[in-house]
């Protein structure tokens, strides 16, 4: 299977572009911190460096503003655009 830059993202840039922070620098800190988890392939790890990539279909569960979100990543997007398009490159997962 073939991997173009296109599929992939930083972790920092993508949770920025889907605004779930309001900055690069804050989100970076945030993965700095290791309190993103995420589930590749059937394999749970945690993401400990900001340049880590994200590919579609990868999962992150993190706490944020004392809530649990759990997103399954959809596509690495080009930018950074309106809450529309920042909800297009996730989709929620379903509690179990």
């Amino acid at each position: 299977m073939s991997e173009t830059a296109a599929d992939t993202c930083r972790a920092d840039v993508w949770l920025w572009r889907a605004r779930f922070f309001k900055t690069r620098s804050m989100a970076a800190r945030f993965v700095e911190g290791g309190r993103i988890r995420m589930t590749r392939i059937g394999v749970e790890t945690r993401l400990d460096k900001p340049s880590r990539a994200l590919h579609p279909g990868d999962q992150l569960v993190f706490a944020l503003g004392g809530r649990l979100i759990a997103v399954r990543v959809e596509q690495a997007g080009e930018r950074r655009g309106s809450a529309a398009e920042a909800r297009a490159l996730y989709s929620p997962l379903e509690n179990n």
